[in-house]
């Protein structure tokens, strides 16, 4: 399939998803995105592709960003603010991993990032 052509179809499907989904559903939908832009990031730094490598940790990082901006720290919640450390901790190691060039870092954000999706499946399975 031509690139142009996957992009229209990935972008339309996406704003298909979001355009009903939940709260939750929302943050599964970017994360699972996030998690995709992560594997894309391993792979360029593991082929020498580095201008791409960075293209995607930039889009990574903005993805963590709008995870974290969505939180409501104002709430006072314990969780809200534990989220909030563990997206600036990623974030920080996203930026060593694409400094170093180091897959290992990618590895642990992505591990991370599977623990807390599983946390909001479990939320979502239990609030529909």
């Amino acid at each position: 399939m031509h690139h142009s052509a996957y992009q229209s179809y990935h972008s339309d499907n996406l704003a298909a998803q979001t355009a009903q989904a939940s709260p939750v559903q929302l943050v599964l939908i970017l994360t699972d995105g996030l998690i995709e832009e992560l594997f894309r990031a391993r792979a360029h730094i593991e082929a020498g592709r580095y201008e791409q490598k960075a293209h995607s940790l930039d889009r990574a990082l903005g993805m963590l960003n709008g995870l974290a901006s969505a939180l409501d720290l104002d709430s006072g919640s314990e969780v809200v603010a534990s989220l909030g450390q563990l997206y600036d901790y990623c974030g920080q190691r996203l930026y060593q991993a694409g400094v170093a060039l180091d897959v290992g870092l990618i590895d642990e954000v992505v591990g991370l990032l599977n623990t807390l999706r599983s946390g909001w499946e479990g939320m979502q399975a239990r609030h529909g």
